[in-house]
Protein backbone atom coordinates (compact mmCIF):
# COMPACT_ATOMS: atom_id res chain seq x y z
CA UNK A 1 0.00 0.00 0.00
CA UNK A 2 1.39 3.38 -1.03
CA UNK A 3 1.73 6.15 1.50
CA UNK A 4 0.44 9.62 0.53
CA UNK A 5 3.34 12.05 0.49
CA UNK A 6 1.96 15.12 -1.25
CA UNK A 7 -1.46 16.37 -2.25
CA UNK A 8 -2.88 19.59 -3.63
CA UNK A 9 -6.32 19.00 -2.13
CA UNK A 10 -7.73 20.89 0.83
CA UNK A 11 -6.07 20.20 4.14
CA UNK A 12 -7.68 19.16 7.39
CA UNK A 13 -10.18 21.54 8.90
CA UNK A 14 -8.87 23.65 11.74
CA UNK A 15 -10.67 23.70 15.04
CA UNK A 16 -12.24 27.09 15.78
CA UNK A 17 -10.37 29.00 18.45
CA UNK A 18 -12.35 29.54 21.65
CA UNK A 19 -13.61 33.06 22.20
CA UNK A 20 -11.20 34.91 24.44
CA UNK A 21 -12.88 36.52 27.43
CA UNK A 22 -11.99 40.18 27.88
CA UNK A 23 -9.84 40.98 30.89
CA UNK A 24 -11.48 43.03 33.64
CA UNK A 25 -10.73 46.75 33.65
CA UNK A 26 -9.40 46.77 37.20
CA UNK A 27 -7.09 43.93 38.27
CA UNK A 28 -6.08 43.69 41.92
CA UNK A 29 -3.24 41.24 42.61
CA UNK A 30 -2.67 39.85 46.10
CA UNK A 31 0.94 39.13 47.10
CA UNK A 32 2.00 36.73 49.83
CA UNK A 33 4.94 34.50 50.69
CA UNK A 34 4.65 30.83 51.62
CA UNK A 35 7.06 28.38 53.20
CA UNK A 36 4.74 25.62 54.39
CA UNK A 37 5.00 22.34 52.50
CA UNK A 38 7.94 23.51 50.41
CA UNK A 39 10.87 22.13 52.37
CA UNK A 40 11.63 25.51 53.98
CA UNK A 41 11.96 27.29 50.62
CA UNK A 42 10.32 30.70 50.27
CA UNK A 43 7.85 31.22 47.43
CA UNK A 44 6.13 34.45 46.41
CA UNK A 45 2.51 33.82 45.38
CA UNK A 46 0.57 36.32 43.21
CA UNK A 47 -3.14 35.58 43.53
CA UNK A 48 -6.39 37.29 42.54
CA UNK A 49 -5.54 37.44 38.83
CA UNK A 50 -8.01 36.67 36.01
CA UNK A 51 -8.48 32.95 35.24
CA UNK A 52 -7.12 33.34 31.68
CA UNK A 53 -4.39 30.79 30.90
CA UNK A 54 -2.61 32.75 28.10
CA UNK A 55 -2.66 35.94 30.19
CA UNK A 56 -1.25 34.14 33.25
CA UNK A 57 1.44 32.38 31.23
CA UNK A 58 2.59 35.62 29.59
CA UNK A 59 2.58 37.53 32.90
CA UNK A 60 4.46 34.72 34.69
CA UNK A 61 7.10 34.66 31.97
CA UNK A 62 7.57 38.43 32.19
CA UNK A 63 7.79 38.39 36.00
CA UNK A 64 10.27 35.49 36.05
CA UNK A 65 12.49 37.27 33.54
CA UNK A 66 12.35 40.57 35.43
CA UNK A 67 13.01 38.97 38.84
CA UNK A 68 15.65 36.54 37.60
CA UNK A 69 13.97 33.59 39.27
CA UNK A 70 12.04 30.47 38.39
CA UNK A 71 8.37 29.92 38.91
CA UNK A 72 5.15 28.49 37.55
CA UNK A 73 1.42 29.04 37.12
CA UNK A 74 -0.67 26.86 39.44
CA UNK A 75 -4.40 26.96 40.23
CA UNK A 76 -4.96 30.48 38.91
CA UNK A 77 -1.96 31.92 40.77
CA UNK A 78 1.63 32.65 39.82
CA UNK A 79 4.36 31.24 42.06
CA UNK A 80 7.87 32.71 41.94
CA UNK A 81 10.88 31.28 43.74
CA UNK A 82 12.22 33.42 46.57
CA UNK A 83 10.92 36.53 48.32
CA UNK A 84 10.59 38.95 45.40
CA UNK A 85 7.51 40.85 46.61
CA UNK A 86 9.05 44.32 46.25
CA UNK A 87 10.13 43.75 42.64
CA UNK A 88 6.77 42.20 41.74
CA UNK A 89 4.87 45.04 43.45
CA UNK A 90 6.77 47.63 41.40
CA UNK A 91 6.31 45.72 38.12
CA UNK A 92 2.58 45.15 38.62
CA UNK A 93 2.00 48.76 39.67
CA UNK A 94 3.84 49.88 36.55
CA UNK A 95 1.43 47.80 34.45
CA UNK A 96 -1.54 49.55 36.10
CA UNK A 97 -2.61 46.70 38.41
CA UNK A 98 -3.70 47.28 41.98
CA UNK A 99 -1.49 45.43 44.48
CA UNK A 100 -2.38 44.27 47.99
CA UNK A 101 -0.08 42.59 50.46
Amino acid sequence: MARLVYTTGPGPKKKPEPDAKPLPGRIVAKLRIERAGRGGKTVTVIDGLPEDAPFLAALASELKRACGSGGSVRAGAIELQGDVRERVRALLAGKGFGVKG
